[in-house]
């Protein structure tokens, strides 16, 4: 049984939603470096966001399909505890931009069906932690995450021990205040990601629903037990 996880809350933009989710407990906090979404932020405020992060929680900087130049100037800024890699990066990139860099990888894979698990396997030999989300719906606009979509939660029940080799994993997607419970005692999960499941419109987060997700999420944890 999971008697407690890790609560990641990302793409947060401002001080104040920052320290909310830092009160809150937060074990992780993600920064988005992506110009399409609404919580993309630029490096001057990312670096002071995680310079108030430092030390409190583990730093995640998140990038879709980034170059070289642009992951260099997110470790040399930001300086994150972990670089999550949320586009179509191959198992091979993964590698290389961790033997590169030398920072820790989360490497998000979308999920709509049993088949995409299959997906898992080469990635899980390259990253320090896969993230589990929702597969973004069709369309040229469509963000690679953040969208606010879940899958059924039944697909992962016992994926912790049949991924080989194994390695932590977090489940995102449609996460909110009101089923991450759910969610906890469905899969037993030992992490969750949340973005706009606690915001009020998209990239404001909201420090009240901040509270909440992690409340419920430690309490799921707790009756694990």
């Amino acid at each position: 049984m999971v008697g407690s996880g890790v609560v990641k809350i990302c793409g947060l933009s401002t001080r104040e939603t920052l320290q909310a989710a830092l009160d809150a407990g937060a074990d992780m906090v993600g920064f988005v470096r992506f110009p399409r979404s609404p919580r993309h932020v630029e490096l001057d405020a990312a670096r002071d966001l995680c310079a108030l992060a430092k030390g409190r929680a583990l730093v995640v900087a998140l990038t879709v399909d980034a170059d070289d130049a642009e992951l260099a100037a997110i470790v040399e800024d930001m300086a994150p505890d972990m670089l999550q890699l949320h586009g179509r990066e191959s198992p091979e990139r993964v590698a290389e931009i961790r033997a590169l860099f030398g920072v820790p990888v989360m490497k998000a894979t979308g999920v709509a069906e049993r088949a995409d698990l299959d997906a898992l396997a080469p990635y899980a030999r390259v990253t320090d932690r896969l993230l589990l989300d929702a597969k973004p719906p069709r369309g040229a606009d469509a963000l690679p995450g953040g969208n606010g979509l879940s899958f059924d939660w039944r697909l992962i029940e016992g994926l912790a021990e049949r991924l080989d080799p194994p390695v932590p994993f977090m489940l995102s997607g449609g996460l909110s205040p009101e089923n991450v419970g759910e969610a906890i005692a469905l899969t037993r999960v030992s992490g969750i990601d949340v973005s706009s499941g606690v915001e009020s419109a998209p990239g404001v987060k909201d420090s009240a629903r901040i509270f909440a997700f992690v409340e419920a999420a430690r309490a799921a944890w707790a009756r694990a037990v």
